[in-house]
């Protein structure tokens, strides 16, 4: 007997047992997910034996160790790894103007730092004291100018990360007492010192978008910064404030959060992706909830995890009312009625009009963050778009054009939104679905982005050719999230309420301590509009209760996941 004939049976006897005994109507509801022979998502998409579990962690495993140990190897203490010519990658002298290099790299053994919680996670806590010494013998005393928001991220974030690992966590890590005295801390503690002078000498208290670690702002500098670059300072520069019991840190990020929200259009409360620092008009009035713009939603919502100020969640839920108001367009309901399915798409601030025609991979977050709010059933279509890309190209474009189904920019930087997404939909739901969608992504990496020294950046994702380049949030985050996906019995999987992820992946243990906080007086520059908290009613627009997909058959039923596949022009051969 074929497996599809038991399925129909097994449906029968469902809808009779239904009507016989009053079953509850949700288990005949979720039983449309269960796929059937004639869907390209059949059975195989239901089930993911240990077997394939156990080969996917290991070879996950692998995938990072073969990455560390050659940029440990080859680049080590440069910032990057050169994965094609094995060599390292530090800051560009020559060119000052290279800003997607200098803009990230400092001179600071970036990869290291950034991969000294994935070293935890992935079990090699040998390596994770090793660096942690060479780490402490870093100085930040470097005539590097780099984006104060991806030093944040990725080294501050890195740091504090891995100390809280440490003197929070010890059954995680392998430290003796007194083999450890602060040093990544006060490693933390110096580099935002270097990045405060971006705050000072704006009229509006949002932060410059880059600062010399060691003259200050430059002279030179550009007044303009991006949405997410200028608000998305605040996990990690408020956790810095209530480790050092020093409120400085936090306030000013929290003004810049402030001195934003107060410049969100009057009628749509849409927020724009490039302001002027020092005159508060938004030069680029594209909203969305991509590149440029995705952090500063994820961390209003994680602040509040975080720290418990009622501000950080109504903001939130703001920002969030007017994002399914404006940019959300298709159908209703994500996985059930009929009509085009749901996509967030790029619009005009002032008006709510679609601006372009394109989505970017950095996009591919908000499925994540949807998850982590509650809402799930949205999270499934956010995620179903950017599957579908995936599987169309092998690896994910920057930027596709949804109306013209092609690539508007082509290349693949080894990015993890999507990888991220996948990790938080499974751990809300348990579906297998994207345990196969994560082993898709790991299978491809290795298949199409692996070189001699390394992984590569995908120059185009049409014809697969390479770019020299394994940019630090390939360890620090895309190995990560997809360790954790396949190892299901993880500590961290099993204790999750007790974590939550920086925008750059770090781990960070939640504390009650968090939530309580010095008193935040901050001394203001003259020229600097004062900070005041919001006036915020009692109550928000929007209440969240959205139910959980059942954990077997498919997130969506097979016809939706298909629409959305034939939206993006993913052909599939025709089924006999």
């Amino acid at each position: 007997m074929s497996f599809s004939l038991i399925f129909i049976r097994f449906q029968l006897l469902v809808a009779i047992a239904s009507v016989l005994f009053h079953l509850p109507t949700s288990l005949s509801m979720s039983l449309s997910t269960w796929p059937s022979a004639e869907h390209h998502y059949g059975w195989n998409y239901s089930v993911f034996s240990a077997k394939i579990r156990r080969e996917s962690i290991e070879t996950t495993k692998e995938m990072f160790d073969f990455g560390y140990e050659n940029y440990m190897q080859y680049a080590y203490p440069m910032d990057e790894l050169d994965p094609i010519h094995c060599t390292g990658r530090g800051p560009d002298v020559a060119n000052p103007s290279n800003i997607n290099i200098n803009d990230v790299l400092g001179d600071y053994s970036l990869t290291l730092i950034d991969s000294l919680d994935s070293l935890v996670i992935l079990g090699n806590l040998t390596e994770f004291k090793r660096a942690v010494h060479l780490i402490s013998a870093i100085s930040f005393d470097k005539d590097s100018t780099v984006q104060v928001f991806e030093a944040t991220i990725r080294v501050l974030g890195g740091l504090l990360s891995a100390h809280l690992l440490i003197t929070e966590c010890p059954h995680l890590v392998d430290f003796a007492p007194g083999e450890y005295d602060d040093e990544l801390l006060h490693r933390a503690h110096d580099l935002a010192n270097r990045l405060l002078p971006a705050f000072e000498n704006t009229a509006t208290g949002i932060p410059f978008p880059r600062v010399n670690l060691r003259h200050g702002v430059p002279l030179d500098t550009v007044n303009e910064t991006c949405l997410a670059g200028a608000g998305s300072l605040l996990v990690e520069f408020g956790l810095l404030s209530r480790l050092l019991n020093d409120p400085v840190y936090e306030g000013v990020a929290r003004r810049a959060v402030r001195a934003l929200w107060r410049r969100r259009d009057p009628k749509t409360g849409l927020l724009g992706n490039v302001i002027n620092v020092q005159t508060g008009e938004w030069v680029g009035l594209m909203s969305g909830i991509g590149a440029g713009l995705d952090s500063f939603f994820e961390y209003l919502l994680k602040s509040y995890i975080l720290f418990g100020e009622e501000e950080d969640i109504y903001l939130f839920k703001e920002a969030y009312s007017s994002i399914h108001q404006y940019m959300r367009k298709g159908r209703s309901q994500c996985t059930s009625g009929s009509g085009q399915p749901p996509l967030y798409v790029n619009v005009h601030m002032s008006t709510g009009e679609i601006i372009n025609n394109w989505i970017d991979s950095l996009q591919a977050a908000f499925a994540a963050v949807q998850t982590l709010f509650g809402d799930v059933d949205e999270a499934i279509c956010s995620h179903a778009w950017f599957y579908s890309i995936w599987q169309k190209y092998g690896v994910l474009p920057e930027r596709f054009n949804w109306h013209l189904k092609q690539p508007d920019v082509a290349f693949y930087p080894l990015r993890p939104e999507l990888a991220e997404s996948t990790y938080f939909l499974y751990q809300a739901t348990k579906n297998p679905f994207y345990l196969h969608v994560g082993r898709e992504m790991l299978m491809n990496l290795n298949n199409i982005t692996r070189v001699r020294c390394g992984y590569a950046t995908v120059h185009d994702v049409d014809d697969k050719s390479l770019e020299d380049r394994m940019e630090s949030f390939f360890l620090s985050e895309t190995c990560k999230y997809l360790f954790l996906l396949f190892d299901t019995e993880h500590y961290i999987n099993k204790n999750l309420e007790k974590f939550i992820f920086t925008t750059q992946g770090h781990l960070i243990p939640l504390l009650p301590k968090w939530r309580r906080k010095p008193h935040f007086k901050i001394t203001e520059n003259q020229t600097v509009e004062a900070d005041h908290p919001l006036d915020l009613p009692l109550t928000t627009s929007i209440d969240m209760c959205q139910r959980v997909n059942a954990s077997f058959g498919l997130p969506m039923q097979p016809r939706y996941l298909e629409e959305i596949d034939s939206f993006v022009g993913l052909a599939r051969p025709a089924t006999t």
